[in-house]
């Protein structure tokens, strides 16, 4: 600050703030209701990607006052903006499954726009569902400003027949009534109280997995993910997310000396250590892009290999997120492998101190089963690992928490779309030792890559999930569960191994060596390579064509442009 007023020479806001010529600019401000105190301080972008599309994203609205009131009360001046959401759970098992990743760079970008084009000092972003978490924090990188993240909290679990229940239990209920185990009653009851309040999934499927990951990477504030969305204390946090950001204007920290190569490490280790959702392999280096730091699916998903498998949780597991902010958070996650000497203690957060110094008081409770120390983990392996072999040789990645065996060998059943897979699953067109094969539906070729719980859940709900494989070079939901690979690349719309598999060939998947091949002779391969065609799709229009451009392979992040490390300017610079 400069005689009590803040010193703008260095701040973007300056462009549509200060001097005469911006006279025109202050006038709207004014129209706005801002006294010329306000105009003279810090804008703080408030970004929400609140709307009315599902109950992940419907409190974010509510918690963003509770923000700008801690920007307020801290001398900056907040700016309420919002983006938009794809909701997994309500775009799953149809063609709007197709919007889903690309959202998560239309949210980067839009926040990046609205930053840009309205000169923002700082951000505290806001995001409830799956793709909107490493959206926001991808922005927030992006555009090096200093920056808070804050989740909006998971959903609280729903009761039927005296157990917890979350959607994952309505997706396989669909192939429990299919398979004549349901009834139609049972099916509507189950649906009615499956999803009882505001907030996102409650396992740890992708949501929760990257709001863990938000403070494992010291972008939000310890604690901020933990709490459900209903519940006041949000608020609290998000009051106090508002005026964190105005310490870190004062402090001039950025994202990019938090998210460092060894802060990236940490989210790796606490992805593997929640047996998370396999997203992360995706996010995590798009992530690292934007930071200038080339961190790949090969890099997390060695650093899953060799971390232990900690914390109960669904699907693999029989916890939720409740169930973790009941036994202190996910700071007695961190905790565990602090003490375990897991994790970088040494990188830097936005409360302007260390991992290790913002949980040196964090006491381990011992009277509970959700969390175990890392000396008496659940496995020693993480919940997700990498494959590499003839039928991925750009890789692949399979959550393995809660699967009974590690290895799989069978014969393709392919599809070469979800919707063809959903309805032989449906007729039960599939058996037992069958590896049902989805292709086409990668980042270029789907174009979207598509997550497949609607029919992962049906094979669950059939009781076959641990009786035939799935490999697909789309995703997964982080809510899936059984031997399910995902990500495998090259994707067939690139001429992709996966391209070439014909029904009958043996396919061998060994998660504990890390391999997955088909067992197809080279001349075979070659033949099959030599006479294979690019297919269309229907998209060849509209922002969906747009994505399937710009896309990158998923191993990279499925990214869409070059990233920090082409940039040759700064927004926050300017």
């Amino acid at each position: 600050m400069q005689s009590g007023r803040w010193d703008k020479s260095k701040l973007p806001s300056r462009h549509v703030t200060v001097g005469p010529d911006r006279a025109p600019h202050r006038s709207y401000y004014y129209a706005m209701g801002l006294t010329q105190a306000e105009i003279d301080q810090p804008f703080v972008g408030v970004a929400t990607c609140w709307n009315e599309a599902a109950p992940c994203n419907i409190a974010l609205s509510r918690q963003a006052q509770s923000v700008k009131k801690g920007v307020a009360d801290s001398g900056g001046t907040p700016r309420e903006f919002t983006t938009i959401t794809v909701t997994d759970g309500i775009a799953m098992g149809h063609q709007g499954m197709k919007s889903s990743l690309v959202s998560r760079d239309l949210i980067a970008d839009s926040v990046e726009l609205t930053v840009r084009g309205h000169c923002y000092d700082a951000l505290v972003g806001l995001a409830g569902c799956d793709k909107s978490l490493p959206g926001m924090m991808m922005a927030m990188l992006r555009l090096n400003v200093p920056s808070v993240f804050m989740y909006g909290g998971s959903i609280l679990p729903g009761r039927f027949k005296g157990r917890d229940v979350t959607v994952v239990d309505v997706f396989e209920g669909v192939g429990q009534h299919a398979a004549g185990k349901m009834t139609d009653e049972e099916l509507h009851e189950l649906e009615c109280a499956a999803c009882p309040s505001a907030g996102a999934c409650g396992g740890q499927f992708t949501a929760n997995t990257m709001a863990t990951v938000s403070e494992a990477i010291g972008l939000a504030l310890p604690g901020s993910a933990g709490s459900p969305a209903p519940y006041e204390e949000r608020d609290r946090f998000a009051l106090e997310s508002g005026r964190a950001v105005m310490q870190l204007i004062e402090k001039r920290i950025r994202p990019r000396a938090i998210v460092t190569r060894r802060a990236l490490e940490n989210a790796a280790v606490i992805v593997g250590a929640t047996g998370g959702s396999t997203n992360a392999g995706l996010h995590l280096p798009a992530i690292a892009h934007e930071a200038g730091i080339r961190f790949t699916m090969d890099d997390v998903v060695e650093i899953m290999r060799r971390t232990p498998y900690i914390a109960d949780l669904k699907p693999g597991g029989k916890y939720v997120a409740l169930d973790v902010h009941r036994v202190g958070g996910i700071p007695v996650i961190i905790k565990a492998l602090l003490d375990g000497g897991l994790l970088h203690g040494d990188c830097l957060t936005v409360t302007g101190k260390t991992l290790a110094e913002n949980h040196k008081d964090v006491v381990f409770p011992t009277d509970q089963d959700v969390i175990y120390p890392v000396s008496q983990p659940l496995s020693s392996t993480g919940g997700v690992v990498g494959l590499k072999g003839s039928l991925a040789p750009d890789g692949a990645i399979v959550k393995v928490a809660g699967l009974h065996s590690l290895r799989f060998e069978g014969s393709a059943l392919c599809f070469d779309s979800e919707e063809e897979a959903f309805a032989a699953v449906q007729a039960r067109a599939y058996k037992s030792g069958d590896v049902i094969v989805i292709r086409y539906e990668g980042p270029k070729g789907g174009p979207g890559m598509r997550e497949m719980l609607s029919t992962t859940g049906a094979i669950y709900g059939q009781g076959m999930g641990e009786k035939v494989a799935l490999v697909t070079d789309g995703r997964f939901s982080g809510a899936t569960r059984g031997f399910c690979i995902g990500h495998v690349g090259p994707e067939a719309a690139v001429g992709g191994p996966i391209a070439l598999l014909q029904n009958g060939d043996r396919i061998v998947i060994d998660a504990e060596k890390g391999t997955i091949d088909m067992l197809v002779p080279d001349a075979e391969q070659a033949a099959r390579k030599a006479a294979w065609q690019p297919r269309r799709t229907d998209y060849n229009a509209g922002v969906i064509w747009k994505y399937a451009q710009l896309v990158g392979p998923a191993h990279l992040g499925a990214v869409t442009h070059p990233g920090t490390a082409a940039e040759t300017h700064c927004y926050a610079d300017i």
